[in-house]
This record gives structure tokens, sequence and C-alpha cells, in this order.
């Protein structure tokens, strides 16, 4: 998993803008706080789609760079942004966990609609980036 890191800014009430010094053109807004993991994962996603992998810079890089002083100067904060890239390959693994939390986790997914591979991915990826 790498880590991007991302100017987020803000002006009074409106709409949380990101964007990735390493990642020229890549960018994202979200309505609140809240909703910042999920618009930047998916800004990562949508990039890497068309771009060839890059290797994040060091903090201390981004903060040497121009543009993100005068950035830090007029209020943007930055954000590290963890990005597991997406790869659709599957791969069988065998865990194991407590009996009970084993059966907890086949009732939620059940009731949710999902198998048991697809819930441990998915509060897996929640857990890693903080997105859905």
């Amino acid at each position: 998993m790498r880590y991007y890191t991302a100017i987020v800014h803000q002006e009074g009430d409106s709409a949380v803008g990101l964007t990735f010094p390493d990642l020229p053109g890549c960018f994202a807004s979200a309505d609140d706080w809240d909703d910042i993991p999920s618009a930047a994962n998916e800004a990562l996603d949508l990039w890497f789609e068309d771009m060839p992998s890059v290797a994040p810079a060091s903090l201390s890089e981004i903060r040497a760079r121009p543009e993100v002083t005068e950035a830090l100067r007029a209020g943007a904060s930055l954000l590290p942004v963890p990005y597991i890239p997406a790869d659709t390959a599957v791969q069988r693994v065998n865990i194991t966990m407590e009996r009970g939390l084993l059966q907890a986790i086949d009732e939620t997914a059940k009731a949710r609609g999902m198998n048991r591979s697809s819930f441990l991915a998915s509060a897996a990826r929640r857990e890693l980036t903080g997105a859905a």
C-alpha cells in the first residue's frame, strides 16, 4: 500500500478540494471531510487507469515544493492518502478467527446480500483506506 500526499483546501462553505502534487491532473472534491477518503480513492483509481505507476514522494519532498508551500500559507493542509491499487485478480487465502466472529460476519454479509469473501474484502478496504 502506498501513501500519496494530498493538498486539502476549502474556501468558506464550499466543497473540500484535493490535489495530489505527485500526480498532475489528479484531483477530487468532497462535500465534507467525512467524504474525503472515498473521493480521494476514486480519484486515484481513475488517475492510475490511464497513467503509469508513480512512486509517492516523501512528505519532506512535498513540503519543499514552492506550490505546496504557497498552498499551505493560503490555509491548505496536507493529508496522507492510503492507496491500494485496483487489482481484480482473486487469490484464495486461509484465515483463522474466532467462531463467534465468523458467525457474525456471515450473518451480516447475508443480510447485506454479500458473501463472506466480499464482506471481508470490503471491511478490510474500509479499515485500511477509510473508503467504502
